[in-house]
């Protein structure tokens, strides 16, 4: 972290002892007024008056002292609020029966009038509130908007209230809110900071045409994945540019500001809902352990450490083949975590040397193994390098781990493991079925976890997708039908670390993707998003499946007995056993062929061993030619 600047001295708008001096003021105008109003506005008895006097010092100290102890003297005037004369209300009411009271106790309220003490609160009240909202009211005259780019807001609730407050008192901004749009039909008509709720969101485009906005925010932070496509496409229709508040930690931050939007992203439309997680528990199961997680440097290893390293890990070990993604991660973590202990490893996990000594002399006590070749087509063609690393390096790594008693070794598995129909689901599906056979027999607790895709993770789709787009196209899809499931890579990354501190052994955690999605819809919002239209600006041309691909993937086997956890985003099964004998058979078999450097006979050994399932065939390619909404 950076070294913070020198602090320099803010002079507030008013000094503190000029508001104090104001009050003490208050206090004697407040209490004299009473008399007045005591009797009529008009004389007051000789005696009452000079009772009045005498008693003056002990209710400006009393009600002084009670003022500065309340904290009426924290706030500053330029940005008096509700809570300021809560607060003021409050310190009225003490330090008035503060005072009764000692006038009680010392004078025994000799010729003190029993009304005074409530007509002093009153006069208080408008003596202290009224001048720190006139000064507010008077520094604020020149801050709201009255010229800039007009700006439609979408959502007339908190976030869109908190926006437009910032939208008009902040005069470098350059926008100018003119109207709200709300699916709530209480609100129509209604205004919020003088800017009228003119219609439902449905009339988005004759809002923004008939005012001639410049700009729409949407400001709807709790809408599910159909309602934002929906937002988004009468953004799109528009013609105006749109941006976004980034969700509902902003609300509970405070942070719903201009600087806050920004421009929507395919994971908004995805609807993927923040993902609460047990973080007392994650943090007693990963805090205090030293932590191995290979592949570090990958998209779902370097997230893990991310997480892992706010966890406090006595130490964190990151074990990486790719010498810059090591370095990356390991920048990264040093950066952020100065005092975190960290083993950088570089190396194999299928080097056995490495991995003992590693494990003998740090002695781990969770493995998060990440390291995975996932390229499907890539590895259609080269199964023995998917074997070898996916399968070998995964026994490798888990034998190591029993042999040191480990605690936990949680394998980062994937939907393509699930009835496989190619070389990379059969390899990952047979490191499933091998943690669960050492699981059997070992004092270490083996776990799975099963998902499906995560947006933007290395070589996934949708970077392809920005990349062809920007580079003026086309966007190539295989198939107009096919679907996969996808989630965040920080929330498939907080789902495992839940996932590690739950199982006793054996089980393969299935997370919960969601809906799936067309890959198809995803390349017309990205399209759309880039403000281009796809068959027009930008070609959609659709190759068909690829060697080893489906339509769509599933998340776990029909014979899977699938069980709900504690966690709602997270279910287990037991899983479907194979014959240990015919799979230890098939490894053997495996081995030999991968030093005779068979690929033929790896692929026919694991369609034998995990039984791959034939793809459809590929099909010849097709292009769009005009936009189709899957909306």
């Amino acid at each position: 972290m950076g070294r913070f600047p020198a602090r320099t001295r803010v002079k507030a708008p008013i000094g503190r002892w000029a508001v104090v001096g104001h009050d003490l003021v208050a206090i004697v105008l407040a209490w004299l007024g009473a008399y007045w109003l005591r009797f009529d506005m008009g004389y007051v008895p000789q005696s009452f008056w000079h009772r009045g006097l005498t008693l003056l010092p002990v209710v400006l100290v009393v009600q002084g002292l009670v003022f500065w102890s309340m904290g009426l003297y924290r706030g500053l005037w330029r940005f008096a609020s509700l809570p300021d004369l809560w607060r003021i209300l409050k310190a009225i009411i003490v330090g008035t029966a503060a005072s009764a009271l000692v006038l009680f106790l010392g004078e025994r309220l000799v010729l003190v009038p029993r009304s005074a003490f409530v007509l002093d609160a009153m006069l208080l009240t408008m003596l202290l509130g009224g001048p720190r909202f006139l000064y507010r009211l008077f520094k604020d005259r020149g801050l709201y908007q009255t010229s800039g780019k007009k700006a439609l807001i979408v959502g007339a609730g908190r976030a869109g209230e908190m926006l437009v407050r910032d939208l008009l008192r902040d005069a470098t901004i350059g926008f100018r809110p003119v109207a709200f749009v709300d699916d709530n039909p209480r609100r129509i008509g209604q205004e919020i900071h003088g800017v009228p709720v003119v219609a439902d969101c449905g009339q988005l485009l004759q809002v923004a045409t008939g005012l001639e906005v410049d700009i729409v925010f949407i400001a709807v932070t709790e809408a599910k994945a159909d309602r934002m496509r929906r937002l988004v496409e009468l953004c799109e229709r528009s013609g105006r540019p749109f941006r976004i508040l980034p969700g509902l930690q902003s609300l509970v931050d405070g942070q719903v500001t201009i600087r806050e939007l920004r421009e929507v992203r395919i994971e908004d439309l995805l609807g993927r809902e923040p993902v609460c997680l047990h973080q007392e528990e994650i943090a007693q199961g990963v805090g205090g352990k030293v932590v191995l997680v290979s592949g570090a440097g990958g998209s779902i290893g370097s997230e893990l450490c991310r997480q892992i390293a706010q966890l406090g890990p006595r130490r964190l070990i990151l074990f990486e083949r790719s010498e810059f993604n090591l370095y990356n991660i390991e920048l990264e973590l040093r950066r952020d975590h100065p005092h975190l202990g960290l083993l950088p490893v570089l190396g194999d996990v299928r080097d056995t040397v490495l991995v003992d000594r590693v494990l003998h002399r740090e002695r781990p006590e969770m493995i998060f193994h990440a390291a995975a070749y996932k390229h499907v087509p890539m590895l259609e063609n080269q199964g023995r390098a998917a074997v070898l690393n996916n399968v070998f390096g995964t026994e490798t790594l888990a034998e190591a781990a029993d042999r040191h008693r480990c605690g936990v070794f949680l394998l980062i598995s994937t939907d393509k493991a699930v009835n496989p129909s190619n070389v990379m689901g059969a390899t990952k599906r047979a490191a499933e079925i091998l943690c669960q056979q050492i699981s059997a027999r070992s004092r270490t607790r083996f776990l799975t976890v099963r998902f499906g895709n995560v947006l933007g993770s290395a070589g996934s789709v949708i970077p392809l997708f920005k990349t062809q787009i920007a580079s003026g196209g086309p966007v190539t899809v295989t198939h107009r039908d096919i679907t996969r499931y996808f989630m965040t890579i920080p929330e498939a990354c907080g789902l495992i670390l839940q996932s590690s501190v739950m199982g006793k052994g054996g089980e393969i955690f299935v997370l919960d993707m969601g809906d799936p999605v067309r890959i198809s819809y995803l390349a017309e919002q990205l399209i759309l998003l880039s403000g281009k239209q796809p068959g027009r600006d930008i070609e959609i041309i659709y190759t068909g499946l690829r060697p080893g691909e489906k339509l769509y993937e599933e998340l776990f086997y029909a014979d899977e007995a699938l069980l709900e956890t504690v966690h709602p985003k997270i279910r287990v099964t037991p899983g479907t056993y194979a014959d240990p004998a015919r799979f230890t058979e098939g490894l053997n078999r495996l081995r030999t062929l991968c030093a005779e450097d068979d690929e033929q006979g790896v692929a026919e050994v694991l369609r034998d061993m995990i039984g791959l399932a034939q793809p459809p065939p590929v099909e010849p390619a097709r292009i769009v030619t005009a936009p189709e909404s899957e909306l």
